[in-house]
C-alpha cells in the first residue's frame, strides 16, 4: 500500500478519545457496514480488546418513514464511521434518533456522546437507571448533550418514534456498585430485534471485521512462542475459537499459564520479539481438549445467554429477566442483531424463549452443556465479589 493511502486510512479510522476505554486497536477503529435488509437495516461492525482478545462491537442503524435514520448502541464515531453513515443520511434522512440501550456497559455509553455531537439534530434517548463509576455523575458530565438528551419513557407507546419502533426496558437489576439494564427495540417494518449484550450467537469462523486485521486471530492460533505467525484460514479460524473462550470463560479449563521465568526463557526463541508480538511474551499453554470445549460454548451457532450473563447478572434477577424476555416474545420478529459476535442471528420468538430458559435452574451453569470446569474462574469471580460485598447474592427462581 502506498505511504500516502495507508496514511489516509489511518487518517479515517482514527479514535482520538480512547483512553477513555483503553482497549484494543486503541487510536485505530476500523468500521465494517454490512446491509442487514436491503434499504431498511444496517450494522457498523468494529472490534475491541484486551491482549488481542478481540469481538465484535456493533451499532445498527435502522430506516424510518417517510425519513430519517435511527441509530442503536453507537460505535466509536471515527471519520470513516461518520462517513458511512452520512452515505445513508444523503439517500434517507438524517440521523433522528440515538438510543443509549445500556445502564452498565461502559464500552457502549462511551461512545454516545461524541456520536452525538456528529449529528446534532439527533435526540438521544437512553436507557433509565443510568451510572457511573467511581462516582455517579449526572448525564451532561458524562458528555451527552443536555437540551436533547432524554430517558426512554416507560411506556413504549409514549416515544416520538412509537409508530415504527416498539421497546422494551429491562428491569434493573441490582449488582451492588449499580444496576444492570438493557433496552431492547423491534422495528416492526423489517422484524428485526435490537439487543445489546443479553443475547449472542458464537460463530465457528472469526467475524467478518476481525479478517480486517488477522494479527490477533494468528497471535492466538500459536502454541509456543517460538512458532512464526503464519496467516492461513485454518489459524484464523483456530485463533478465533480460542479467543470465544478467552472471552466467554476468561480462563477456560483447558488453558494453562506459564510462570514468568519460562515466559521470559521461551520469548528468547520467537521468531518476532517486536513490541507488536509483545516482544516474543506468550504466556498461554493450550492443552488437548481445548476444541471440545469451544464446541460446547458454540453449540452449532444457536441463540444464548452469554455465560457471563448467566453466572454474574441475570442470576441475581431471573424472574425479571424471563419476564422481559417474556414481553419481547411478543413480537413477531424474524431476525435478531445483537451488539456482539454474529449477526444477524435468524431466530423467532420461540427461539428466544429457549434460550432464556436457562434462568429455569439455579445452576445453569450445569444444566446447559457448557462444561463445568470452564466456569470454575466465574464462580471464583463471583465468590470475590460477594465476599467483597460488591455484589448481591444470587436470587432463586
Amino acid at each position: 500500500m502506498p505511504p500516502s493511502l495507508a496514511s489516509e486510512y489511518r487518517r479515517d479510522r482514527a479514535w482520538p478519545f480512547w483512553p477513555v476505554v483503553p482497549l484494543y486497536p486503541y487510536g485505530q477503529r476500523p468500521t465494517l457496514r454490512i446491509e442487514v435488509v436491503p434499504d431498511t437495516v444496517w450494522t457498523f461492525d468494529q472490534f475491541q480488546g484486551i491482549f488481542y482478545v478481540v469481538v465484535p462491537i456493533r451499532m445498527t442503524v435502522v430506516r424510518l418513514e417517510p425519513q430519517g435514520l435511527l441509530v442503536y448502541a453507537p460505535v466509536a464515531p471515527t471519520p470513516e464511521c461518520i462517513a458511512l453513515v452520512q452515505e445513508l443520511e444523503q439517500k434517507y434522512g438524517p440521523v433522528t434518533y440515538i438510543v443509549l440501550s445500556t445502564v452498565t456497559g461502559i464500552e457502549h455509553k462511551a461512545f454516545v456522546g461524541p456520536f452525538a455531537r456528529r449529528f446534532p439534530q439527533a435526540q438521544v434517548y437512553v436507557t433509565p437507571n443510568q451510572w457511573s463509576f467511581p462516582l455517579n455523575l449526572p448525564l451532561p458530565w458524562l458528555g451527552l448533550p443536555r437540551d436533547r438528551t432524554h430517558l426512554l419513557p416507560a411506556i413504549s407507546a409514549q416515544a416520538p418514534f412509537a409508530d415504527q419502533v416498539d421497546y422494551a426496558t429491562l428491569a434493573p437489576i441490582d449488582l451492588g456498585l449499580g444496576p444492570f439494564g438493557e433496552t431492547a427495540c423491534f422495528h416492526r417494518a423489517s422484524r428485526t430485534l435490537l439487543v445489546t449484550d443479553s443475547l449472542v450467537s458464537i460463530p465457528a469462523a472469526p467475524p467478518a471485521v476481525l479478517q480486517l486485521n488477522p494479527y490477533p486471530l494468528l497471535f492466538h492460533a500459536r502454541d509456543t512462542a517460538a512458532d512464526p505467525i503464519v496467516d492461513t484460514p485454518e489459524n484464523r479460524r483456530k485463533g478465533w475459537q480460542r479467543i470465544a473462550l478467552f472471552a466467554f470463560y476468561f480462563r477456560p479449563s483447558t488453558l494453562e499459564v506459564a510462570t514468568t521465568g519460562d515466559m521470559l526463557q521461551e520469548a528468547k526463541a520467537s521468531p518476532d520479539r517486536s513490541r507488536r508480538n509483545y516482544f516474543g511474551l506468550y504466556p498461554f499453554r493450550w492443552q488437548p481438549g481445548w476444541q471440545q470445549s469451544f464446541q460446547a460454548l458454540y453449540k452449532d451457532g444457536q441463540l444464548q445467554v452469554a455465560p457471563i450473563l448467566q453466572t454474574l447478572i441475570f442470576n441475581r434477577g431471573p424472574e425479571e429477566v424471563m419476564a422481559w424476555a417474556k414481553h419481547i416474545a411478543t413480537w413477531q420478529f424474524e431476525r435478531i442483531i445483537p451488539a456482539h459476535l454474529e449477526a444477524p442471528i435468524a431466530a423467532r420468538p420461540s427461539d428466544l424463549l429457549e434460550a432464556f430458559q436457562v434462568l429455569r435452574s439455579p445452576e445453569a451453569e450445569v444444566t446447559t452443556g457448557f462444561p463445568g470446569a470452564d466456569f470454575e474462574l466465574l464462580r471464583q469471580i463471583e465468590a470475590a465479589l460477594l465476599k467483597a460485598r460488591i455484589s448481591r447474592p444470587r436470587t432463586k427462581n
